[in-house]
């Protein structure tokens, strides 16, 4: 009796090794695949021109009310929220004139809405500055009919934004809402669609690649059988 009950444990070890040799090691996951951070496809209705000094490209934001007439900014295939980055600048109309009749002060402040593509607000952004002098300017940018090829308007002041986009979103579009203007004589609030309130560049985007969209499949084409001959 004592020698079945060892023989009897003696294989049920066998089995456990041999079992525990034949065991697969665990699936490894896959590694995640790393953000990539890259300027983004931007469709920009208003180019206000290159920067001289930085060489950066400055868009216009225009007041409107329907995404697609605004800055859009479409996202790659993409898994995760989306980082996306940008500086907004208030626009100044720079005069030698008014500095040398000491009557050059502005003060801006200015609002844009980042929309979803079906026109739903995801955020703000605001960028307050004033002018004074030359040295207030952010970049004076090229192309103009003034001294140097430069133009008149430029960016002043510098608001850097950073927005988390929820995953769902498959783009963005930046759209002017108001500006207010104070000046040595006088205040101004511009609430009219299509006009310029204030200036981005630097647009990034930071994203985790994904498969692209699925998009539904076609139905089956249907031939129909021809009407039996009489």
């Amino acid at each position: 009796m004592r020698t079945a009950a060892l023989l009897l444990v003696a294989v049920f070890a066998g089995f456990v090794a041999v079992s525990a040799q034949t065991k697969r090691p665990p699936a490894r996951r896959p590694a995640p695949v790393p953000p990539r951070t890259e300027a983004p496809m931007l469709n920009c209705p208003a180019v206000l021109g290159e920067g001289a000094k930085t060489g950066r490209m400055f868009c216009d934001v225009l007041i409107e009310r329907d995404p697609m007439a605004g800055i859009t900014i479409p996202f790659p295939p993409h898994t995760g929220d989306v980082t996306l980055t940008f500086d907004l600048h208030n626009r100044h109309t720079y005069s030698e004139d008014e500095i040398r009749n000491k009557r050059a002060y502005h003060r801006y402040s200015s609002s844009i809405g980042v929309m979803a593509m079906d026109n739903t607000l995801l955020s703000r952004a605001v960028v307050i500055s004033e002018f004074r002098n030359a040295s207030d300017l952010v970049d004076r940018v090229l192309g103009g009919s003034g001294p140097g090829g430069l133009k008149a308007v430029a960016p002043i002041g510098s608001e850097s934004i950073v927005l988390t986009i929820p995953e769902m979103e498959q783009g963005v579009s930046l759209l002017g809402e108001k500006l207010s203007v104070l000046r040595v004589d006088g205040k101004d609030e511009f609430t009219t669609i299509g006009r310029p309130i204030a200036i981005v560049s630097n647009v990034m985007i930071e994203y985790r690649p994904g498969p692209p969209p699925k998009t539904a499949k076609p139905a089956p084409a249907t031939t129909k059988k021809p009407p039996p001959k009489k």
